[in-house]
């Protein structure tokens, strides 16, 4: 069975980010609206193989982790989002700005809402149509 999202990605370099904390301004209770409230991103970027594996072992040759953090403090000193759905997807579309990124999968949890669960999140996951970067076949 194959545990990627969509099969295209087969060629594909998973990039990923784990567990990025960040004070976002997020939420639509009164309570949410009074302060910043911490936000976990996990984030995965597919990248296809021929333009991530290095030849020279330079960072010029991959797509750079920092590109994911620099996106998300961009999209976050913004303005206040009312939802989690409104956070996720506009990382998500700033991500695949990025030429290199095929395919991303962007989740946000919010582990400080409700004492009874450890958080409540969303996920999305989005591969650009695969006529933007598949090389053609012979």
């Amino acid at each position: 069975m194959n545990s990627l999202p969509h099969t295209l990605l087969q060629h594909c370099r998973r990039i990923f980010v784990r567990g990025l904390t960040r004070q976002v301004r997020i939420g639509i209770h009164d309570f949410e609206l009074q302060a910043a409230q911490r936000v976990i991103f996990d984030i995965d970027l597919y990248v296809p193989l021929a333009e991530c594996t290095p030849q020279n072992d330079r960072i010029e040759e991959v797509v750079d982790y920092d590109f994911v953090r620099d996106i998300v403090s961009q999209v976050i000193d913004q303005r206040h989002t009312g939802l989690q759905e409104t956070l996720c997807d506009t990382v998500m579309q700033a991500i695949l700005t990025h030429p290199h990124v095929v395919a991303a999968r962007v989740s946000t949890r919010k582990p400080d809402v409700y004492e009874d669960c450890e958080a409540v999140g969303v996920e999305s996951f989005q591969c650009k149509a695969h006529e933007l970067w598949m090389a053609p076949t012979l």
